[in-house]
C-alpha cells in the first residue's frame, strides 16, 4: 500500500512538472538583443472575458511566450452579478502566479471609447482605477503620469470603422505630437491592417500584434488552420520586465501570426537572415550548380520574383531546401519574401549569398 501511495505521489509530481513546461519556439535573436514573444492584449472574467486570469499564464507557457498583459476593460463588464468590479484584479490574481512560472506579466488596462480615438491599451501602469475618467484625454494623461505605453487597438475594427480602413484622427495626431501614442496594432485577433505599417514608419511607432482574446486561445487558434497565436516579437536587451518596456518604447518590434511577419525593415531584414543559413555550392554539372538553404525557425518563408533562378521557392520551417540555378548565375541572387511585410504593399527584399 505504501509503495502504491508513493507511486501515486510521484506520478502527480511528474504531472505537475510536465504541465508547467514551456513550449520551445524556434526564432532567432537579433544582434545585441533577445527576442521576447509577447501577447499584450488579453481579457479575463474581470471585464468581458470568459477565463480566470491565471489561465492566461498557463496558455502563455503552452505557447512558448515570454510576456503577456492582461488588459481588462475599464468601462465594460459582463459578469457583475457574480464578480465584484475591480480594475486591478487581473494583476492581483496573476502577479505571483506568473513570477513562479517565469512569465513576464505587464499590468495594463483597455481604455475604450467610440472612434475617435477608439480603444487604447495602457501598458506598464500600476493602478488602473485611477484611469477611470469622464474625459478620454484625462484618462490618457493619467496613464502617461504612470509611465504608460499607449497602444491604439484594432484601428480598422469594422464595429467602429465600418469601411475597415485605419485613419489617424486629430486626437491621434495630437497624442503623437505630445509623445502619448507609442504603438498601433497592425494585427488584432485574425484581422490585419497593412496601412498601419505606413503609419508606424511615418511616426516612429511600434508595430503591434495581439490576440485580444476573450475565450480560450486553444479553442480559437487551432492547428492546422492556424500555426500559432498572434504575437508581438520584441527585441529587448535582456529577458526582463524593464527591458521589455524599454524595447517597446524604442519601437523594436515585429508581428508574427500564422506564417506572416510584419514590421519595419530595420528589424525584419536581420530577423530573416537570423532564421536562415546558406551553404556553399555542393555540386555542379554542365548546366547547373546546387546549394542548400537551411531554415532554422518555426516560420516558413515564401521567396518570389527570382531572376534567372527558380521564380519561387518555399523555405519550409525547420528544414533544408535544395536550390538549383544556372551555372552562369552570379551570386548574390535576389528574391522578395511574400510573407514578410514591411509596408502597405511592400515585401522584404533579400539576397542569398
Amino acid at each position: 500500500m505504501k509503495k502504491l501511495i508513493n507511486f501515486i505521489l510521484l506520478f502527480v509530481s511528474i504531472s505537475i512538472l510536465v504541465n508547467g513546461q514551456r513550449k520551445v519556439v524556434h526564432l532567432p535573436d537579433l544582434p545585441g538583443y533577445v527576442t521576447l514573444k509577447c501577447d499584450l492584449h488579453l481579457h479575463t472574467v474581470f471585464s468581458d472575458g470568459n477565463v480566470w486570469p491565471t489561465i492566461r499564464v498557463d496558455e502563455a507557457l503552452r505557447d512558448g511566450l515570454d510576456a503577456i498583459a492582461i488588459t481588462d476593460h475599464l468601462d465594460y463588464f459582463t459578469h457583475t452579478d457574480y464578480i465584484k468590479t475591480d480594475h486591478n484584479a487581473g494583476w492581483k490574481v496573476t502577479e505571483l502566479y506568473a513570477k513562479e512560472r517565469n512569465i513576464i506579466l505587464v499590468q495594463g488596462t483597455e481604455i475604450g471609447r467610440d472612434m475617435p480615438p477608439g480603444h487604447v491599451n495602457a501598458l506598464f501602469i500600476h493602478d488602473a482605477t485611477s484611469l477611470v475618467k469622464d474625459s478620454v484625454w484625462d484618462a490618457f494623461e493619467a496613464a502617461i503620469q504612470q509611465g504608460a505605453f499607449l497602444m491604439w487597438n484594432h484601428p480598422g475594427w469594422k464595429h467602429q470603422q465600418p469601411d475597415g480602413i485605419p485613419r489617424l484622427y486629430d486626437i491621434h495626431l495630437k497624442m503623437i505630437e505630445k509623445g502619448w501614442l507609442h504603438g498601433i496594432e497592425f494585427l488584432n485577433f485574425i484581422d490585419y491592417y497593412p496601412l498601419v505599417l505606413e503609419m508606424c514608419k511615418e511616426h516612429n511607432l511600434a508595430v503591434m500584434g495581439s490576440s485580444d482574446m476573450h475565450g480560450l486561445i486553444s479553442e480559437t487558434y487551432k492547428i492546422p488552420e492556424y500555426t500559432n497565436r498572434p504575437m508581438t516579437l520584441v527585441f529587448a536587451k535582456e529577458r526582463s520586465h524593464d527591458a521589455l518596456r524599454e524595447a517597446l518604447f524604442a519601437g523594436r518590434t515585429l508581428v508574427w501570426f500564422h506564417e506572416m511577419i510584419a514590421g519595419r525593415v530595420e528589424y525584419a531584414k536581420p530577423f530573416f537572415y537570423g532564421c536562415i543559413s546558406v551553404s556553399k555550392i555542393y555540386y555542379e554539372n554542365d548546366k547547373k550548380k546546387f546549394f542548400e538553404v537551411t531554415n532554422h525557425s518555426d516560420i516558413p518563408f515564401s521567396l518570389i520574383n527570382g531572376k534567372r533562378t527558380p521564380k519561387s521557392v518555399v523555405l519550409e520551417a525547420n528544414s533544408v531546401t535544395r536550390i538549383a540555378v544556372s551555372k552562369d548565375v552570379v551570386f548574390p541572387i535576389t528574391y522578395e519574401v511574400s510573407n514578410v511585410l514591411i509596408g502597405e504593399n511592400e515585401y522584404l527584399k533579400i539576397e542569398l549569398e
